[in-house]
């Protein structure tokens, strides 16, 4: 081996420690833990980059960040992960008969980071819109729904955001 080649492997290896060694927010999100448990638990269904699949599942690349504007969206986005939704669901005009399972095995930290990664990272909310907190999670824990109940909180946050 030459000496240039050994200055190669040696620089390449510090180039490898230092992405190993660099923290998550370097990859350019603060919500990276919400992005594993997207594409984790999410991703199969709405696709990793949040598109949707065509009748299957809707795009999550709007609605989101509209919900997170207000309260009873807010509510709704936990809603959704906690229990699921399921029948028909129009988004922009398109139809989705979606299946969404509950995520209530997760906990309220990890399932507030998912909606953060959604809300920010996919669905591009502004600065202006706060984070979704773990203790909003929590909140809708107290009083499970049903998947009715989901579906008619849903209708009524359409209704108070236009759409």
């Amino acid at each position: 081996m030459t000496v240039a080649a050994g200055a190669r492997g040696a620089a390449a290896l510090a180039a490898a420690v230092l992405v190993v060694a660099a923290p998550a927010t370097l990859a350019g999100s603060p919500w990276e833990a919400g992005k594993a448990a997207f594409e984790a638990n999410c991703a199969v269904c709405h696709q990793a980059s949040g598109a949707g699949n065509a009748a299957l599942a809707p795009p999550l690349l709007s609605y989101p960040a509209k919900y997170a504007t207000i309260p009873e969206g807010r509510r709704q986005l936990a809603l959704t992960v906690l229990y699921g939704l399921f029948g028909d669901v129009v988004v922009d005009g398109s139809h989705y008969n979606f299946k969404m399972p509950s995520f209530v095995q997760l906990d309220d930290e990890a399932l507030a980071a998912t909606l953060n990664y959604v809300v920010f990272d996919l669905a591009h909310a502004p600065d202006s819109v706060a984070p979704v907190t773990a203790t909003e999670i929590r909140n809708e824990r107290v009083t499970p729904k049903s998947g009715a109940e989901v579906r008619a909180h849903r209708a009524t946050v359409l209704q108070a955001l236009g759409l």
